[in-house]
């Protein structure tokens, strides 16, 4: 520190000794301190600058974006995987061509579509028992993972499946089943349905009155109502549907 000397003379009593010199500044353990602090200052400065660009290095800052964020002119962009520990809002997500998009959480994952008045119109969720809608879907394709069955369950409503070039249910490597409480109704308009296979077991219809006179027979024939209901009666020299008229009612 700059030492600052200055002459104070006494106008009242003349001094014989000259004039006297008083030395301000900082001196001793203060000054000690003071170099202290200002070293320890720079100190957490340089450490500071080191940490804020090792942040900058890790998370890989640019002009474009952070990390696997990327902004570009059509939205953000972004690589790798993700958590999101709040809502997320977005017009359009969709993953990279020839890759899949996947949704992980360790509960539920819940996805809305909002009108104009943020009231939500269609809901997916993705629980224990599966994925769950609560209204219609539009989709190309329903697939289970390798090597796991598919279920298309509605259990208090109604299942149905329209495409206006038809519907396909294939099932490569297993069993195809389809069950239901009331009725299952197998319908086209202008087509024909097309049972294709080596067996076609129906076990459970209903058996017919006519008992052809002489031995017990084992050969039966197959009969339809005028309602569609089917059921099956004893073969004879002739046809024998129409004397099971009972069981049509």
């Amino acid at each position: 520190m700059p030492q600052e000397q200055y002459t104070h003379h006494r106008s009242t009593m003349p001094s014989a000794e000259g004039p006297q010199v008083y030395k301000v500044g900082i001196y001793g353990w203060r000054k000690r301190c003071l170099y202290f602090f200002v070293l320890l200052l720079m100190i957490l400065i340089l450490v500071n600058l080191a940490m804020t660009i090792w942040i900058l290095k890790v998370m890989n800052f640019t002009i474009d974006g952070m990390g696997n964020l990327r902004i570009t002119e059509k939205g953000l962009k972004l690589e790798g995987d993700s958590e999101f520990l709040q809502p997320l809002y977005a017009k359009e997500i969709q993953s990279r061509p020839g890759n899949a998009l996947y949704f992980k959480s360790a509960r539920n994952v819940t996805v809305n579509i909002l009108n104009d008045q943020t009231k939500v119109l269609t809901q997916l969720i993705t629980g224990a028992e599966g994925t769950v809608f609560p209204k219609s879907i539009e989709t190309p394709n329903v697939r289970a993972d390798p090597f796991k069955e598919l279920r298309l369950e509605s259990p208090t409503r109604a299942l149905v499946m329209e495409a206006p070039k038809g519907v396909e249910i294939n099932a490569e490597a297993g069993n195809m089943e389809a069950t239901c409480r009331t009725e299952l109704r197998l319908e086209s308009k202008d087509g024909e349905i097309k049972l294709d296979a080596a067996k076609i077991k129906l076990p459970r219809l209903p058996h017919g009155s006519y008992t052809p006179t002489g031995t017990r027979q084992k050969v039966f024939e197959i009969c339809v109502c005028a309602n569609g209901r089917l059921f099956l009666s004893q073969a004879g020299t002739g046809s024998t549907c129409q004397i099971n008229t009972s069981v049509c009612l």
